[in-house]
Protein backbone atom coordinates (compact mmCIF):
# COMPACT_ATOMS: atom_id res chain seq x y z
CA UNK A 1 0.00 0.00 0.00
CA UNK A 2 1.04 3.74 -0.86
CA UNK A 3 1.62 5.81 2.36
CA UNK A 4 1.38 9.26 1.13
CA UNK A 5 2.67 11.51 3.64
CA UNK A 6 0.67 15.24 4.24
CA UNK A 7 3.39 18.01 4.47
CA UNK A 8 4.19 19.26 7.46
CA UNK A 9 2.92 16.30 9.89
CA UNK A 10 5.75 14.86 12.03
CA UNK A 11 6.19 11.72 9.27
CA UNK A 12 6.67 13.98 6.54
CA UNK A 13 9.84 15.66 8.34
CA UNK A 14 11.09 12.14 9.06
CA UNK A 15 14.11 11.26 6.42
CA UNK A 16 12.84 7.60 6.27
CA UNK A 17 9.43 6.37 7.22
CA UNK A 18 7.70 2.23 7.07
CA UNK A 19 11.65 1.44 5.64
CA UNK A 20 11.57 3.70 2.98
CA UNK A 21 10.27 7.30 1.13
CA UNK A 22 6.92 7.63 0.57
CA UNK A 23 6.75 10.50 -2.46
CA UNK A 24 4.04 11.37 -4.39
CA UNK A 25 4.12 13.89 -7.62
CA UNK A 26 1.10 15.30 -9.38
CA UNK A 27 1.16 17.87 -12.53
CA UNK A 28 -1.57 18.93 -14.56
CA UNK A 29 -0.80 20.64 -17.66
CA UNK A 30 -3.55 23.03 -19.90
CA UNK A 31 -3.38 25.36 -22.83
CA UNK A 32 -4.01 28.80 -22.15
CA UNK A 33 -4.42 30.65 -25.45
CA UNK A 34 -0.95 29.94 -27.51
CA UNK A 35 0.23 29.19 -23.91
CA UNK A 36 1.15 25.51 -22.27
CA UNK A 37 0.78 26.02 -18.58
CA UNK A 38 1.26 23.86 -15.39
CA UNK A 39 -1.68 24.55 -13.46
CA UNK A 40 -1.66 22.22 -10.89
CA UNK A 41 1.52 20.66 -8.82
CA UNK A 42 0.92 19.02 -6.06
CA UNK A 43 3.65 17.06 -3.86
CA UNK A 44 3.81 14.75 -0.65
CA UNK A 45 7.46 13.71 0.19
CA UNK A 46 10.77 14.02 -1.86
CA UNK A 47 9.24 14.56 -5.24
CA UNK A 48 9.45 18.46 -7.28
CA UNK A 49 10.09 20.02 -10.23
CA UNK A 50 11.44 23.17 -10.76
CA UNK A 51 10.07 26.16 -12.53
CA UNK A 52 8.51 25.85 -16.30
CA UNK A 53 10.90 26.69 -18.79
CA UNK A 54 10.15 27.77 -22.23
CA UNK A 55 13.07 27.47 -24.88
CA UNK A 56 10.80 26.35 -27.52
CA UNK A 57 8.47 29.56 -26.63
CA UNK A 58 4.92 29.30 -25.20
CA UNK A 59 3.62 25.98 -26.96
CA UNK A 60 5.75 23.52 -25.30
CA UNK A 61 6.29 23.80 -21.45
CA UNK A 62 9.35 21.75 -20.65
CA UNK A 63 9.35 20.43 -16.50
CA UNK A 64 12.46 19.24 -14.94
CA UNK A 65 11.34 15.93 -12.32
CA UNK A 66 13.90 15.85 -9.29
CA UNK A 67 14.23 13.37 -7.10
CA UNK A 68 16.58 14.87 -3.84
CA UNK A 69 17.95 11.53 -2.75
CA UNK A 70 18.85 10.80 -6.08
CA UNK A 71 17.87 7.07 -6.41
CA UNK A 72 15.38 4.57 -4.95
CA UNK A 73 16.32 2.28 -2.07
CA UNK A 74 14.53 -1.01 -0.82
CA UNK A 75 11.33 0.60 0.76
CA UNK A 76 10.67 3.43 -1.06
CA UNK A 77 7.43 3.89 -2.72
CA UNK A 78 7.55 6.31 -5.55
CA UNK A 79 4.40 7.57 -7.61
CA UNK A 80 4.15 10.46 -10.88
CA UNK A 81 0.97 11.12 -12.31
CA UNK A 82 0.60 13.64 -15.10
CA UNK A 83 -2.20 15.25 -16.86
CA UNK A 84 -2.21 17.16 -20.41
CA UNK A 85 -4.93 18.98 -21.65
CA UNK A 86 -6.48 19.12 -24.78
CA UNK A 87 -4.24 20.93 -27.19
CA UNK A 88 -1.21 21.40 -24.82
CA UNK A 89 2.51 20.40 -24.71
CA UNK A 90 4.30 19.34 -22.12
CA UNK A 91 7.81 17.62 -22.48
CA UNK A 92 9.14 15.96 -19.20
CA UNK A 93 12.73 14.97 -18.03
CA UNK A 94 15.15 14.65 -15.02
CA UNK A 95 18.78 16.36 -14.69
CA UNK A 96 20.41 13.26 -14.15
CA UNK A 97 20.50 9.41 -14.20
CA UNK A 98 18.38 7.70 -12.09
CA UNK A 99 19.49 4.96 -9.24
CA UNK A 100 18.16 1.76 -7.92
CA UNK A 101 20.32 1.27 -5.30
CA UNK A 102 20.88 -2.30 -4.10
CA UNK A 103 19.23 -3.83 -1.02
CA UNK A 104 19.13 -5.51 2.27
CA UNK A 105 15.51 -6.98 1.27
CA UNK A 106 12.71 -4.29 0.89
CA UNK A 107 11.56 -3.53 -2.89
CA UNK A 108 11.37 -0.39 -3.93
CA UNK A 109 8.77 0.88 -6.30
CA UNK A 110 8.18 3.53 -8.71
CA UNK A 111 5.05 4.33 -10.92
CA UNK A 112 4.35 6.40 -13.46
CA UNK A 113 0.82 7.34 -14.48
CA UNK A 114 0.06 9.84 -17.53
CA UNK A 115 -2.93 11.23 -19.59
CA UNK A 116 -3.45 12.99 -22.32
CA UNK A 117 -6.37 14.78 -23.38
CA UNK A 118 -7.51 15.17 -27.35
CA UNK A 119 -4.80 17.59 -28.92
CA UNK A 120 -2.53 16.81 -26.16
CA UNK A 121 1.34 15.79 -26.87
CA UNK A 122 3.10 14.26 -23.81
CA UNK A 123 7.04 13.91 -24.17
CA UNK A 124 8.27 11.83 -21.36
CA UNK A 125 12.03 11.59 -21.60
CA UNK A 126 13.86 10.84 -18.14
CA UNK A 127 17.69 10.08 -18.77
CA UNK A 128 18.71 6.72 -18.01
CA UNK A 129 18.45 4.65 -14.80
CA UNK A 130 21.22 2.41 -13.35
CA UNK A 131 20.26 -0.37 -11.41
CA UNK A 132 22.76 -1.15 -8.98
CA UNK A 133 23.93 -4.78 -8.71
CA UNK A 134 21.52 -6.18 -5.73
CA UNK A 135 18.97 -4.19 -6.33
CA UNK A 136 15.11 -4.94 -6.14
CA UNK A 137 12.52 -2.90 -7.74
CA UNK A 138 9.34 -2.45 -9.32
CA UNK A 139 8.39 -0.05 -12.27
CA UNK A 140 5.65 0.64 -13.61
CA UNK A 141 4.52 2.67 -16.74
CA UNK A 142 0.53 3.70 -18.03
CA UNK A 143 -0.62 5.80 -20.26
CA UNK A 144 -4.13 7.32 -21.22
CA UNK A 145 -4.72 8.74 -24.56
CA UNK A 146 -8.23 9.91 -26.02
CA UNK A 147 -8.83 11.08 -29.49
CA UNK A 148 -5.56 11.91 -31.80
CA UNK A 149 -3.52 12.57 -28.03
CA UNK A 150 -0.18 11.87 -28.62
CA UNK A 151 2.93 10.30 -26.39
CA UNK A 152 6.50 10.28 -27.09
CA UNK A 153 8.51 8.31 -24.47
CA UNK A 154 11.68 6.55 -23.38
CA UNK A 155 13.22 4.45 -20.83
CA UNK A 156 16.74 2.58 -20.84
CA UNK A 157 18.35 0.87 -17.92
CA UNK A 158 21.79 0.32 -17.55
CA UNK A 159 22.30 -3.12 -15.32
CA UNK A 160 25.41 -2.56 -13.03
CA UNK A 161 27.67 0.71 -12.72
CA UNK A 162 29.55 0.15 -16.06
CA UNK A 163 32.16 2.87 -15.24
CA UNK A 164 33.44 0.72 -12.18
CA UNK A 165 33.18 -2.61 -13.86
CA UNK A 166 30.14 -3.87 -12.15
CA UNK A 167 27.75 -6.16 -13.18
CA UNK A 168 23.94 -7.37 -12.38
CA UNK A 169 24.82 -10.40 -10.72
CA UNK A 170 21.98 -10.44 -8.06
CA UNK A 171 18.97 -8.63 -7.38
CA UNK A 172 15.64 -8.41 -9.41
CA UNK A 173 13.69 -5.30 -11.56
CA UNK A 174 10.07 -6.25 -12.56
CA UNK A 175 8.68 -3.72 -15.41
CA UNK A 176 5.21 -3.47 -16.67
CA UNK A 177 4.54 -1.15 -19.85
CA UNK A 178 0.83 0.02 -20.63
CA UNK A 179 -0.53 2.73 -23.19
CA UNK A 180 -4.19 2.39 -23.79
CA UNK A 181 -6.25 4.77 -26.29
CA UNK A 182 -9.80 5.42 -25.59
CA UNK A 183 -9.65 2.56 -23.55
CA UNK A 184 -8.36 0.53 -25.81
CA UNK A 185 -4.60 -1.13 -25.25
CA UNK A 186 -1.88 -0.23 -27.83
CA UNK A 187 0.74 -1.85 -26.15
CA UNK A 188 1.52 -4.33 -23.19
CA UNK A 189 4.34 -5.38 -21.79
CA UNK A 190 5.56 -7.09 -19.09
CA UNK A 191 8.88 -8.52 -17.76
CA UNK A 192 11.51 -9.28 -15.28
CA UNK A 193 15.54 -8.78 -15.95
CA UNK A 194 16.87 -11.36 -12.46
CA UNK A 195 20.92 -10.62 -11.49
CA UNK A 196 22.53 -13.58 -12.84
CA UNK A 197 20.50 -15.03 -14.82
CA UNK A 198 21.05 -16.93 -18.29
CA UNK A 199 18.78 -14.49 -20.05
CA UNK A 200 21.37 -11.39 -19.75
CA UNK A 201 23.73 -12.95 -21.70
CA UNK A 202 21.01 -15.40 -24.43
CA UNK A 203 20.53 -14.16 -27.90
CA UNK A 204 16.99 -13.90 -26.91
CA UNK A 205 17.62 -11.85 -23.77
CA UNK A 206 20.27 -9.11 -23.33
CA UNK A 207 22.91 -10.91 -25.36
CA UNK A 208 25.41 -9.83 -22.86
CA UNK A 209 24.93 -6.46 -23.55
CA UNK A 210 24.93 -4.25 -19.62
CA UNK A 211 22.32 -1.07 -21.44
CA UNK A 212 19.12 -1.99 -22.58
CA UNK A 213 16.27 0.97 -23.94
CA UNK A 214 12.59 1.44 -25.32
CA UNK A 215 11.70 4.52 -27.62
CA UNK A 216 7.93 4.89 -28.05
CA UNK A 217 5.87 7.07 -30.01
CA UNK A 218 1.97 6.69 -30.04
CA UNK A 219 0.51 8.54 -32.72
CA UNK A 220 -2.20 8.33 -35.55
CA UNK A 221 0.46 9.82 -37.43
CA UNK A 222 2.56 7.10 -36.95
CA UNK A 223 3.15 5.48 -40.23
CA UNK A 224 5.03 3.16 -42.87
CA UNK A 225 6.83 6.61 -43.91
CA UNK A 226 8.04 7.20 -40.55
CA UNK A 227 8.94 3.52 -40.34
CA UNK A 228 11.45 3.77 -42.82
CA UNK A 229 12.69 7.29 -42.06
CA UNK A 230 13.85 5.04 -38.66
CA UNK A 231 15.00 2.68 -40.45
CA UNK A 232 17.46 4.51 -42.17
CA UNK A 233 18.84 6.03 -38.62
CA UNK A 234 21.64 3.18 -37.88
CA UNK A 235 23.07 3.52 -34.18
CA UNK A 236 26.76 3.83 -34.09
CA UNK A 237 27.07 1.59 -31.59
CA UNK A 238 25.24 -1.46 -30.01
CA UNK A 239 22.20 -2.84 -31.48
CA UNK A 240 18.94 -1.41 -32.45
CA UNK A 241 15.32 -2.39 -33.91
CA UNK A 242 12.12 -0.49 -34.99
CA UNK A 243 9.03 -2.29 -35.28
CA UNK A 244 5.58 -0.48 -36.48
CA UNK A 245 2.15 -1.45 -34.76
CA UNK A 246 -1.35 0.61 -35.65
CA UNK A 247 -0.65 4.02 -33.97
CA UNK A 248 2.72 2.86 -32.49
CA UNK A 249 6.58 2.89 -33.24
CA UNK A 250 8.53 0.99 -30.63
CA UNK A 251 12.50 1.56 -31.30
CA UNK A 252 14.73 -0.79 -29.16
CA UNK A 253 18.42 -0.43 -28.17
CA UNK A 254 20.84 -3.00 -26.67
CA UNK A 255 24.73 -1.16 -26.13
CA UNK A 256 27.35 -1.36 -24.23
CA UNK A 257 26.95 2.22 -22.59
CA UNK A 258 24.27 4.71 -22.43
CA UNK A 259 25.53 7.65 -24.34
CA UNK A 260 25.33 5.68 -28.04
CA UNK A 261 21.63 4.72 -27.28
CA UNK A 262 21.09 8.29 -25.87
CA UNK A 263 22.44 9.77 -29.16
CA UNK A 264 20.47 7.27 -31.36
CA UNK A 265 17.22 8.06 -29.52
CA UNK A 266 17.42 11.58 -30.55
CA UNK A 267 18.34 11.26 -33.62
CA UNK A 268 14.48 9.09 -33.78
CA UNK A 269 13.13 11.96 -31.98
CA UNK A 270 14.11 14.42 -34.26
CA UNK A 271 12.97 12.46 -37.40
CA UNK A 272 9.55 11.71 -35.46
CA UNK A 273 8.77 15.30 -33.64
CA UNK A 274 7.85 17.66 -36.18
CA UNK A 275 5.04 14.34 -38.49
CA UNK A 276 3.37 13.03 -35.33
CA UNK A 277 3.81 16.92 -32.53
CA UNK A 278 4.01 19.35 -35.55
CA UNK A 279 7.60 20.87 -34.21
CA UNK A 280 11.01 20.55 -34.72
CA UNK A 281 13.30 18.77 -31.48
CA UNK A 282 14.33 20.77 -29.18
CA UNK A 283 17.34 19.17 -26.54
CA UNK A 284 16.05 20.06 -23.35
CA UNK A 285 19.31 22.17 -21.71
CA UNK A 286 19.44 20.28 -18.90
CA UNK A 287 20.79 16.96 -20.75
CA UNK A 288 24.12 19.13 -21.92
CA UNK A 289 24.79 20.19 -17.85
Amino acid sequence: MNVLIEQGSPLARTPQFAGGWQARLRLAFDRRGARTVLVEREHHGPLVVQRSLYPEGDAVCHTILVHPPAGIAGGDRLRVEVSVGAGAHALLTTPGAGKWYRSAGGRGSLVQRIEVAAGGVCEWLPQESIVFDGALGELATEVSLQGDACFIGSEMLCFGRTGSGERFTRGELAMRTRIERDGRPLWLERGVVEGGEALLGSKVGLQGWPVSGSFVVASPRCDTGLLEAWRAIVPVAGEGAVTLLPGLLVARWLGPGCEPGRAWFARLWAAARPVVAGCAAQVPRIWNT
